[in-house]
């Protein structure tokens, strides 16, 4: 009965999107209501350990929607003079065949926004793109939250790994190339699930061709050390590959667009996301830059609290908050630039910040209500034992054959979360625990546990919701999670297969 009980948030979340088609921005606060009444009736929730678990809820929104609120405003900035238009007549140019560009953009071009910056930017970035060149709204959020899944894990010139080492006090060295080696099988499978979505399953040769030159790629890098550019060059890649593809195919489509890009447009476009590329690959390999903005920190410490019912949360920090390098924060620095700009080559008429802020706030509230009411439901389970009941439940109820559900559980974090770091803070430290009882090499699970997460970002209605703000479908994110839930299911399903498959390997 009290797994049922800790699970009934989220089937509530489930039932709520994907077969009333509700938004997040209004099941999110149901399933957190009815978190609240069972977590107090059943599972010793008090005022402190309530209070304590929702601030923490608060800071962990706060860090992501600083990202998420310059992400929707540098789109809503390049949009309202036609860059993104411009942008897409480019790269059509580039890639005539209109499927294969869809697929490259949704999939490999995902992956390498989600190297360079991660949080969601992928699904803001490129959903509008695909929509632009007539992708229907949900099909376009679908597909590249699908597509850029397999990066998440080293996304943010591969934070993510950084941050499960800390948890799990392990060298990242130790477990980051069998996570790249999983999460190859599991681009794969994105990049099927993207084309079936897509309707472009007759081109799956391509697929198998450019999942295999990404997964060498991915797992090369990983293996020699380059652990924050995986994503990003593996990304890139699968871009170049589909690009050779397109170039050796000799009939074009006839739905190519036949308009040129309009030249200050384009111009300005890849003034504004080239300035913030060029901050995350400085700030992010530059020896001497990142130590010096690295110092700056911010890390609340939290105070110890323990439920009712004996449940202990000790105190420490959470999140740790750099500013300096915070991908918010280039996003912010790029969006400034990029007006300042636009403004000079006289792009924009004079006070467009105004209407194009107005645009964006439309946007933006129903994602942050649906994001803070997620986290502060994860944070609230968490601290009351619910997550670890559920995940250390179903650890005793299948024994040695927990490798197999590894990546499902990781999964399970980050739908509940809506990232794959907090899910690894969450769960990693209970995956290790299990591989020493089940005497399994831990770097095993903890790579089952982030490529399990990692995936689960395709399903995480907090990061839907970015995507469907973007592109004026608010309130529809129920209909795209029950386009990729099935696909997530299946992929984590195979990744726990090959995770089981290598139980007794040496590594």
């Amino acid at each position: 009965m009290f797994y049922f009980l800790a699970l009934a948030p989220i089937l509530l979340v489930i039932l709520l999107m994907i077969v009333f088609r509700w938004g997040s921005q209004y099941a999110g606060p149901v399933a957190w209501l009815a978190c609240c009444l069972i977590a107090w009736l059943f599972f010793g929730l008090n005022r402190e350990t309530w209070l304590i678990s929702q601030l923490k809820g608060l800071y962990l929104t706060v860090y992501v929607l600083l990202v998420i609120w310059p992400a929707l405003f540098l789109y809503m900035l390049v949009n309202s003079m036609g860059g993104m238009r411009a942008l897409v007549l480019a790269i059509e140019n580039i890639i005539p065949q209109r499927e294969i560009l869809w697929l490259a953009l949704a999939w490999p071009f995902s992956g390498l926004v989600e190297g360079l910056s991660g949080f969601g930017l992928p699904i803001a970035i490129v959903a509008p793109m695909l929509v632009e060149i007539g992708v229907p709204p949900v099909i376009a959020v679908a597909a590249v939250a699908v597509g850029h899944a397999w990066a998440v894990t080293f996304g943010s010139m591969g934070l993510g790994l950084q941050t499960l080492g800390a948890v799990t006090q392990m060298d990242p060295a130790l477990f980051a190339p069998l996570s790249a080696f999983l999460l190859s099988v599991g681009c794969l499978g994105c990049g099927i699930a993207v084309s079936s979505l897509l309707g472009s399953l007759k081109n799956i040769t391509l697929v198998m061709i450019m999942a295999i030159v990404m997964g060498a790629v991915y797992c090369g890098l990983t293996i020699a050390g380059f652990i924050s550019l995986a994503a990003f060059s593996a990304g890139l890649a699968g871009i170049l590959t589909a690009v050779v593809f397109s170039r050796l195919r000799k009939k074009q489509t006839t739905n190519r667009l036949t308009n040129q890009p309009e030249a200050l447009p384009l111009k300005g476009a890849l003034t504004a996301y080239g300035i913030l590329i060029g901050l995350m690959v400085l700030t992010g390999l530059s020896a001497m830059v990142y130590p010096f903005l690295n110092q700056v920190s911010l890390a609340p410490v939290f105070p110890r609290v323990v439920s009712n019912q004996g449940f202990i949360v000790p105190a420490g920090p959470i999140l740790t908050f750099r500013p300096l390098i915070f991908s918010g924060t280039m996003i912010a620095i790029a969006s400034l630039a990029g007006y300042l700009i636009f403004r000079m080559w006289r792009l924009l008429p004079g006070g467009s910040w105004r209407s194009i802020s107005r645009i964006t706030w439309d946007a933006a509230i129903p994602t942050s209500i649906g994001i803070l009411s997620m986290v502060g439901l994860s944070t609230m389970m968490d601290h009351c034992g619910m997550t670890q009941l559920l995940a250390g439940g179903l650890s005793q109820a299948v024994g040695t054959a927990f490798p197999l559900l590894s990546p499902c559980v990781g999964m399970l974090g980050t739908f509940t979360t809506g990232n794959n770091s907090n899910s690894n803070v969450l769960l990693a430290p209970l995956q290790k625990n299990v591989a020493g009882l089940l005497k399994i090499d831990p770097s095993l699970l903890i790579s089952g546990q982030t490529a399990g997460g990692s995936l689960g970002s395709m399903m995480a209605p907090a990061k839907i919701v970015v995507g469907c703000g973007t592109v004026g479908i608010t309130g529809k994110d129920g209909l795209v999670l029950r386009r990729t839930l099935p696909y997530g299911i299946i992929i984590g399903l195979v990744v726990g297969l090959v995770t089981w498959l290598l139980v007794g390997v040496k590594f």
